[in-house]
């Protein structure tokens, strides 16, 4: 039987890689949550919204239509019918994810959007929540987590690789900073699901963090779990 299979995890905790990476292997959807709240972030910047008016972020979320489009192996993110995949990944979209995702109006929209999307199975789901609030039933629940080093490491490795100039300094700032907004948030705090896997990706190369979950998940398809 297809898992819903839930991984949550700080920011260059590897889990964005290895979601999609995992997907393909398993041939599920990556349901890359963390996106679609980089979009709603990047719908309140185009429409000047403060990040943390709750009303008008209720009523935005109504009106914009974010979707997931699979490509050849690659899911690209789409606001309002235009492709905004690499606009998303700036810097200032992660603060602005970050802080969209704190406010219950704009969970509340998104969650309800993940669920209809997983509703059938066969997906990967990657983002702070996934197996504690969006996917609390399914068995397949993962924790990706590694060193302050090596996540501010590879977030800056992501940003240069986008053509995105930033002080290592400065890169680890923004992750501490947004590790904070993230787990001491009100609702849906990033947090470890008690049965989740933990999984520490530092040392650990895509290929084996992607065959330890594999493993596991065809072990519950198997199962009939």
């Amino acid at each position: 039987m297809k898992q819903i299979v839930a991984i949550d995890g700080p920011s260059g905790s590897g889990k964005s890689t290895v979601a999609a990476m995992l997907a393909t292997k398993l041939g599920y959807m990556h349901l890359d949550t963390g996106a679609m709240y980089r979009a709603v972030a990047l719908a309140a910047a185009l429409d000047n919204l403060p990040y943390d008016d709750a009303r008008r972020l209720d009523e935005l979320c109504e009106q914009i239509r974010i979707e997931m489009r699979r490509n050849e192996g690659v899911v690209s993110v789409y606001l309002n019918g235009q492709d905004v995949t690499e606009e998303i990944r700036t810097p200032e979209m992660s603060l602005g994810s970050s802080a969209v995702s704190a406010v219950p109006e704009v969970r509340s929209h998104m969650v309800r959007l993940q669920r209809e999307i997983g509703s059938s199975g066969g997906i990967v789901a990657e983002g702070r929540d996934m197996g504690t609030v969006v996917f609390p039933d399914t068995p397949a629940k993962f924790y990706l987590d590694a060193s302050p080093e090596e996540r501010a490491r590879r977030r800056w490795l992501q940003l240069k690789e986008l053509g995105i100039e930033e002080a290592p300094e400065k890169v680890r700032r923004e992750m501490d900073e947004r590790d904070q907004n993230d787990t001491s948030r009100e609702h849906s705090p990033l947090k470890k699901a008690e049965d989740a896997i933990i999984v520490d990706t530092t040392g650990m190369s895509i290929d084996q963090v992607i065959e330890k979950l594999a493993d596991k998940v065809k072990e519950l398809e198997e199962s009939g779990a």
